[in-house]
């Protein structure tokens, strides 16, 4: 994890942690890395942005520092963090920006960039960024009259995208009923009109923005509101996206969560089924359920594990050659679509299966059983974050943990790439035996790293 970026780009409190100034120095210093491989061309840059207050404050910044260093820039206004991936590519501009706090509340805010080929900027240049800002490595230069970046705004930005996502399904989904949570977020510009013009009749809540009531208690990140949705419409299912919708988690006709453990199982074993499995694989992180491993196991399906991340997940895929991969928050990868999580082509995959298959979403999801699992977020200082992989005595709880669990279950205690966390996540047959395992290690946490 770098000084500025982490496992999903530059992240902090608007205006305070994340300020203007270091979002203009990270334009500034993503030109300079652009132009550093332009052989002499002037860099295009695209920049997206969420629904959340700050965006255009941000927006401003970077697209200033951008210019500054003699980058043209195009505005896309609000689209979701896929749509940056996307048309990065489709209009062939040298690096796409996401100006997107995910799934975090209001007032936190980010950086996300994307290299030409629409995959995230990978560490080594998120790295040089960061030297040119924290160690001078670099001085930016000041261009001016005509060699001055210039603005332009897309119209067309959320269009091109929904386009794209109506082309990975040739199926009609009329007879369909379902429920769309788009967490006041970025797929309020897109998710009504993708799924209606797919056939289903949708009932759409939280599409709203005002601001500041992103991700709050809706979406992804609060999943009770769809299914209660979902119950009282009698929908055959529901999607929840995150802020930026590159998240999606399900809920089916009775109200249970189908998270994304379940949707990745799903998918890839009806991708088996038709032989697009590429490699009869798919890749996860340390983070998946025990059950979708024997889930797996039972299926004739490989399983890669990466370090929790989505990045890392589609590293993965990429150098393997691997067709589908995610966590189990809900960020999943369909590499022949998407070279980043999409929220709501997944959403659109899942409902492939349901109509391929004829079964309910519920029949579908229940073939893979979910272990119990504990998740303990700790809040730690910036300072005890840093020390929490050479504290000994942190380190003899987890061995002890370890050790009572056997192989009944599992304990993975790591760091948070995007806040100043220390989660604690325990697995296993005996729920009572995990939650009191995981008071103990969370407590020893708490404690030594204050």
């Amino acid at each position: 994890m770098g000084r500025i970026f982490g496992t999903d780009g530059a992240r902090g409190i608007a205006n305070t942690e994340l300020t203007c100034e270091l979002s203009m120095q990270i334009g500034r210093a993503a030109a300079m890395v652009l132009l550093e491989n332009s052989h002499g061309k002037r860099p295009k840059v695209l920049i997206g942005k969420d629904t959340r207050a700050s965006s255009d404050m941000l927006e401003s910044a970077i697209c200033a520092g951008l210019c500054s260093v003699g980058a043209d820039v195009m505005l896309l206004g609000v689209v979701p963090t896929p749509a940056v991936a996307f048309l990065v590519r489709e209009y062939e501009y040298d690096a796409g920006v996401m100006i997107s706090a995910s799934h975090n509340p209001c007032e936190y805010n980010g950086i996300k960039i994307f290299q030409s080929n629409g995959f995230k900027l990978p560490d080594k240049l998120e790295e040089e960024i960061e030297q040119i800002i924290l160690d001078d490595t670099d001085t930016p230069p000041t261009p001016i009259g005509g060699e001055v970046g210039r603005v332009t705004r897309s119209l067309t930005a959320v269009s091109d995208y929904i386009e794209h996502l109506l082309s990975a399904t040739n199926m009609s989904f009329n007879g369909y009923k379902i429920a769309l949570d788009c967490a006041n977020g970025s797929s309020s510009v897109s998710a009504k009109e993708v799924f209606t013009r797919l056939g289903a009749e949708c009932i759409v809540i939280n599409s709203e923005p005002d601001g500041v009531n992103i991700n709050r208690d809706c979406g992804s990140t609060h999943i009770e509101q769809l299914q209660k949705c979902v119950v009282e419409n009698k929908c055959d299912f529901g999607f929840a996206f995150d802020g930026d919708a590159d998240r999606m988690l399900a809920v089916d006709h009775t109200g249970a969560l189908v998270d994304g453990d379940r949707a990745i199982a799903v998918c890839a074993k009806h991708m088996k089924t038709l032989g697009k499995l590429k490699k009869d694989t798919a890749v996860v992180t340390v983070m998946s359920n025990m059950g979708f491993f024997k889930f797996c196991e039972a299926n004739g399906i490989h399983c890669e594990k990466t370090k929790v991340g989505d990045r890392y997940v589609l590293e993965n895929m990429h150098e393997n050659g691997y067709s589908i991969g995610g966590e189990q928050s809900g960020h999943i990868i369909f590499l022949k679509y998407a070279t980043t999580g999409d929220g709501q082509l997944s959403a659109i995959q899942l409902m492939a299966v349901i109509k391929d298959t004829g079964k309910t979403l519920k029949e579908l999801a229940d073939e893979m059983e979910i272990y119990p699992q504990v998740l303990i977020n700790v809040s730690v200082s910036n300072y005890g974050k840093a020390r929490f992989d050479k504290d000994k005595e942190i380190k003899k709880a987890i061995e002890a943990a370890e050790k009572e669990l056997g192989d009944e279950g599992r304990i993975l205690v790591r760091v948070s790439g995007t806040e100043p966390l220390v989660r604690v996540m325990l697995e296993g047959k005996d729920y009572d035996k995990i939650r009191e395992l995981g008071e103990s290690v969370s407590q020893v946490v708490r404690e030594r790293l204050v």
